[in-house]
């Protein structure tokens, strides 16, 4: 009876990565009015409104899933609270209105947990990878659908995966592909054995870049870092979490170029060893901080 109920109410957890550092980073402050950009399970909103007394939160994710769970998450807070379903780059930032703005780039465990998902090859699912399920494209309709070289390229760019013509070959024999653990045994049998058994399973690059084209996640990122600053008052806090080297790039670079910030942060901040040992998604995680400057 429980595993039926653990299949139809999937429990959308969040263990907040980098709690302590991205409420310090914010500088949460009495009667302050934030904005998370991807609530998730609700981790981080949780800290922010526990952080100060009267804290209002926005929240907007674009899973329904997960502002489902964190309306269910956060429902002690009531009218502190305002929900918005919509992808961060397509939400319409209202002008000098927040103390501060979180985005937490990285999959939430929920997602990876979920076979029908698609994220993740540890268990068999459809090649979904969606966020938002309203958007027509799936990894299914990518790899049983585009040609070599446009596989080829995207593993490139998007996995810096170096075996992407042998992968991309090799997919092209072998589809179509239904499920994510199909397409990950492919992978796996068509890299050289050291490649196989290395750290990491050699299908995870070919999993990121899927996902990154699906969700649109590098251009949804580049509006964002585009938008957001506007949004904050003079003295607010920008802080960005993010889990590959792609996106911390753009981060960096974009809270650099902005005129309207001054980035606090020289380098990332990461996880201490000890939260790594409670929480390995942590491990690689980056955060950048950058403040909206005094007019």
């Amino acid at each position: 009876m429980n595993g039926q109920l653990a299949i139809e109410e999937p429990i959308f957890s969040h263990l907040p990565v980098l709690p302590q550092e991205v409420i310090a980073g914010l500088a949460v402050s009495p009667g302050g009015h934030y904005l998370d950009t991807t609530v998730g399970g609700g981790g981080h909103s949780r800290l922010i409104l526990e952080a100060a007394a009267d804290v209002r939160v926005t929240a907007i994710d674009q899973d329904e899933d997960a502002l489902a769970a964190a309306q269910k998450n956060l429902a002690e807070f009531n009218n502190r609270v305002q929900f918005i379903h919509s992808n961060f780059a397509a939400y319409k930032f209202p002008p000098n209105t927040f103390d501060g703005i979180l985005a937490d780039l990285g999959v939430s465990s929920y997602h990876l947990d979920q076979p029908e998902r698609g994220f993740s090859f540890r268990q068999a699912g459809n090649l979904d990878m969606r966020m938002d399920r309203g958007r027509s494209l799936t990894a299914a309709d990518a790899i049983n659908n585009w040609d070599e070289a446009e596989l080829a390229n995207i593993f490139f760019q998007y996995g810096e995966e170096r075996l992407s013509r042998r992968i991309a070959r090799r997919i092209i024999e072998r589809r179509p592909f239904h499920t994510t653990v199909e397409l990950a045994e492919a992978i796996a049998l068509c890299v050289p054995p050291k490649y196989r058994y290395g750290r990491i399973h050699p299908a995870t690059r070919v999993f990121q870049a899927l996902r990154i084209v699906v969700n649109d996640e590098l251009k949804s990122l580049e509006t964002f870092l585009d938008k957001a600053p506007n949004a904050l008052v003079p003295g607010g806090r920008i802080a960005i979490i993010s889990f590959h080297s792609l996106e911390d790039r753009l981060v960096k670079h974009g809270l650099r170029n902005s005129p309207l910030l001054k980035v606090l942060t020289k380098k990332p901040i990461i996880a201490t060893e000890e939260e790594i040992s409670k929480n390995p998604r942590s491990r690689s995680a980056k955060l950048r901080i950058a403040e909206r400057k005094q007019e």
